[in-house]
């Protein structure tokens, strides 16, 4: 069992605000272990001018430095927008069994929308993937961030 999914989105949900608070697109991670969360991230590719800065990429790289181990095979990640293609690509590389998402990306989701990266039989591992988990809240988010973004006039 990895838990309780709502409870482990709300913690996501809480770190996208994070990055609201810092003007980044409002998008947060959490690594789950054995029901205790090792692995926090939000987007911070404004804020670290990095392309690779998304939420998951941190949540990641937290999450192994937490268990000395790159491999998080016994691990679950929640995210409150459905990952990209770099984000996906990393999830399985991680060999995390489950990924657990909010809102879906149709411009850019690379576990349902678009692509299938997480669900590929001819990569090396398969992850489980749990789309719509408090998706309006989610989705809520960032659709209220684009919005005052598109009122201030930036892209």
């Amino acid at each position: 069992m990895f838990g309780n999914d709502e409870q482990f989105m709300q913690a996501a949900i809480r770190e996208a605000l994070a990055a609201l608070d810092e003007g980044e697109v409002p998008v947060g991670a959490v690594v789950v272990h054995q029901g205790r969360i090792i692995g926090r991230g939000y987007n911070q590719r404004e804020s670290l001018q990095d392309p690779t800065a998304h939420a998951e990429m941190i949540a990641l790289t937290a999450a192994a430095s937490a268990l000395g181990s790159w491999r998080l095979e016994d691990c679950s990640m929640y995210v409150t927008l459905e990952p990209c293609p770099m984000c996906a690509g990393a999830i399985v590389q991680s060999r995390m069994p489950r990924l657990v998402f909010g809102a879906r990306d149709p411009k850019a989701g690379a576990c349902v929308s678009l692509f299938t990266i997480t669900q590929d039989k001819r990569l090396n591992h398969y992850v489980e993937v749990v789309g719509d988990v408090l998706a309006r809240d989610c989705a809520a988010l960032l659709k209220d961030f684009f919005t005052h973004q598109r009122s201030l006039g930036k892209k």
